[in-house]
């Protein structure tokens, strides 16, 4: 039988660069060697501040985008389609010390934004983030969790719950997943080459993998190239960035004739964000045609993405109605 691998993605609307070069391509390829359930956590985008009608809209957006960009279907589901989730996150936190949580590096930064913001206000779900995390990936008995270095803290929480969980009940029965470490590139603003491209620090700082040819090429022509901080000899972010982006894109050649005229000290910047800005369009093109052809027939793929939820839950009943046995809780038949 295939391993099994869990990942998961918040709802935050458009799709960028960063977040398919991180994340999603590595998605696409593991699904040809392994068991994927892919899930779109619209619960964990409630512990901060934020619209109700905005959060639907975001979350088929996303469901869209990454079935646009390779994701089959079959393997989608989205969080609170499958209650269980929350089921399992209130015994999770019977098992993991306030001091636990309180430690966690996501929970100290994002609680120090909410007190900073005009609100100033921390939810409990934020403090339980890692909980509800825990339960998405020990629901589906997970072989792999497919991780970056900044959530190595989530994983081994959700190792720490289920071994805890084992040890009261007696039985080896919850899966410790292992981190999978595939390496991705860090893709960077190309407004700001020190900080990772993301759709939170503004427009300029994120290219939308579903953005028309034009704005594509627009975005990589006015790319930061030197941040005038680079010592000398060394590479500088905003030029690295660019080949990270050209290799990325799969522009094997091009990236090893433009690296060749960098070393020989020839390098026109110019043809450099031809060639990245042309392969990203190259690369966009089928994703924005798929997309398209989404959008055309959007209550047909609803409904089956609704069915692919349903037949994954089936996992999720399973393995909530055993731990619940283990626990000593009174329990119903599915």
């Amino acid at each position: 039988m295939k391993k099994r691998v869990l990942s998961c993605i918040q709802p935050t609307g458009d799709m960028h660069f960063g977040n398919y070069f991180g994340a999603v391509k590595n998605w696409v390829d593991l699904q040809s060697e392994y068991e994927c359930f892919y899930g779109v956590v619209n619960y964990h985008a409630m512990t901060m501040p934020y619209d109700s009608k905005k959060l639907v809209q975001n979350t088929w957006e996303l469901i869209f985008n990454l079935m646009a960009t390779g994701i089959r279907p079959e393997n989608l589901f989205i969080q609170s389609l499958v209650p269980e989730h929350a089921e399992l996150c209130w015994v999770f936190n019977c098992f993991t010390s306030y001091g636990q949580l309180s430690r966690m590096t996501q929970f100290k930064d994002k609680s120090r934004q909410s007190e900073e913001s005009s609100e100033g206000f921390i939810s409990a779900g934020l403090l339980n983030y890692p909980i509800l995390q825990a339960a998405d990936i020990l629901i589906y008995r997970a072989d792999f969790v497919p991780v970056g270095d900044d959530q190595d803290q989530h994983l081994e929480l959700a190792r720490n719950i289920a071994q805890r969980f084992n040890n009261q009940v007696g039985k080896e029965y919850l899966i410790l997943p292992k981190a999978m470490h595939t390496e991705v590139p860090r893709v960077m603003s190309t407004a700001d080459p020190t900080r990772k491209m993301s759709k939170s620090a503004g427009e300029k700082h994120y290219i939308n993998i579903f953005a028309e040819p034009d704005r594509i090429r627009k975005q990589i022509r006015s790319a930061v190239t030197d941040a005038g901080d680079t010592p000398a000899g060394e590479m500088s972010a905003g030029v690295k960035n660019l080949f990270d982006l050209l290799k990325a894109a799969g522009a094997a050649a091009a990236h090893a004739s433009l690296l060749q005229d960098y070393e020989a000290g020839s390098l026109k910047y110019v043809d450099l964000k031809e060639a990245v800005a042309e392969a990203l369009v190259m690369l966009s093109e089928p994703f924005r045609e798929r997309k398209a052809q989404i959008h055309a027939d959007k209550k047909a793929v609803k409904e089956q993405i609704k069915a692919a939820s349903a037949e994954i839950r089936r996992h999720a009943q399973e393995t909530v109605r055993e731990v619940k046995e283990l626990a000593g809780l009174l329990n119903v038949k599915f």
